[in-house]
């Protein structure tokens, strides 16, 4: 019994030599606090209206657009309709062919109306069909080709008529550009007569065109380019 007791108390003086010499620290307490503060004689209490409130956090940027591949649309091109003549059915072939380097295509149309000439421009009555042949001759001969012998009964058979106009300014300006080319015998006067004329309508015309369309314009004496009439 006393030989128990002995060991008992030599295991206790052990256990408590180990617990205070030997074993590591309690990971959850510091037995040293006071050596491991960072300069304590710095401290402060401070109440909890001394705690400045927080920074508002700042708004993330927003990140930045990528363009994207459509651009605007482009403005609108005005487009229209034009109208240049008027021809008399003899004299519409020459205005097609002086329109052909545009390449126009479907984009040309006829409009056929009639109109009242005012005055026309002339060579005056031959003695007979076969004189008024040899006038056209001579016309050919000077590169003229827009030209009809006149054939019904009246005052005036067998004159060579070189375009009817709707005033005299149109007609004069034919009659000069005549006189240019060596004809003599040609003359300008009124005449009233209901005539077949026919426009040339070009649709879908941009600035461009129109201004083609201006230069072609200009090479027949007495036509009008103008939008078409409604």
């Amino acid at each position: 019994m006393r030989a128990l007791f002995l060991l008992l108390l030599l295991a206790n003086v052990g256990f408590f030599a180990w617990s205070r010499y030997v074993s590591p620290p309690d990971a959850a307490a510091d037995p040293l606090p006071l050596t491991r503060q960072i300069e304590p004689e710095k401290m402060k209490v401070v109440t909890s209206s001394e705690i400045p409130a927080p920074a508002p956090a700042a708004a993330p940027t927003p990140a930045p657009r990528t363009p994207t591949a459509t651009a605007a649309p482009a403005a609108a091109v005005a487009l229209k309709c034009m109208e240049w003549g008027s021809f008399t059915l003899a004299d519409a072939p020459r205005a097609e062919k002086a329109l052909e380097p545009l390449a126009l295509g479907p984009r040309l149309e006829h409009r056929r109306t009639e109109e009242t000439a005012g005055w026309w421009v002339f060579i005056p009555p031959q003695s007979s069909r076969a004189a008024a042949v040899r006038k056209a001759a001579e016309l050919k001969s000077l590169s003229i080709d827009e030209y009809f012998i006149v054939q019904e009964a009246g005052p005036y058979r067998w004159a060579v008529s070189l375009g009817v106009f709707r005033n005299e300014d149109a007609a004069q300006a034919r009659l000069a550009a005549l006189r240019a080319q060596g004809v003599r015998s040609a003359q300008a006067a009124p005449r009233e007569m209901v005539v077949p004329k026919v426009w040339l309508q070009v649709k879908n015309v941009d600035a461009p065109l129109q201004a083609r369309l201006k230069d072609a314009a200009r090479a027949i004496e007495g036509s009008e380019l103008r939008e078409c009439a409604q």
